[in-house]
């Protein structure tokens, strides 16, 4: 990924990821299933992979190979989390978070209401979106094959 020159549009960028690794968090199963495990360290992987900001990037990559996420329950995960970041705030010379309240803090507002649990459907590689059917993610699946995009640029965003 490109490195990015604007420092606030940075500071931004971070904040709002925080916000939405944390709320993740925050959201996961107390009791999570092999699926739902399976499921959090591919998007925490994949967050690291495609972050915009090639430093941030790279110093995360390097965060998980020392610290990979701790997946086993919502706490687990949430204090991980904390500590992550507290490790970035480390690096960049920011104040500390209290973890303690990560929980409360990183509240989405969704209520009670749960995510589809596991039924010992499909595994994470062959499994629908939750929501969806097989048949309704093949046909999103052939329109993205479809769509062409026109560009003389080898490398688009830098």
């Amino acid at each position: 990924m490109p490195q990015m020159a604007n420092e606030t549009l940075k500071a931004e960028l971070g904040n709002a990821a925080w916000k939405l690794l944390h709320t993740i968090l925050a959201r996961y199963p107390e009791a999570p299933v092999e699926s739902e495990k399976v499921y959090l360290k591919r998007y925490i992987e994949s967050f690291a992979q495609v972050y915009p900001c090639g430093d941030c990037a790279r110093h995360f990559i390097k965060l998980l190979q020392q610290y990979p996420p701790q997946i086993g329950s919502r706490k687990s995960a949430a204090m991980w989390g904390c500590f992550i970041h507290n490790k970035v705030n480390e690096r960049l010379a920011k104040p500390r978070y209290d973890c303690t309240t990560i929980l409360e803090d990183y509240d989405c507002g969704c209520g009670a209401d749960e995510l589809l649990g596991d039924e010992g459907h499909d595994t994470p590689e062959t499994s629908p979106r939750p929501g969806t059917t097989g048949l309704q993610d093949r046909e999103s699946r052939q329109h993205l094959d479809s769509i062409r995009v026109e560009s003389s640029e080898e490398r688009v965003g830098g």
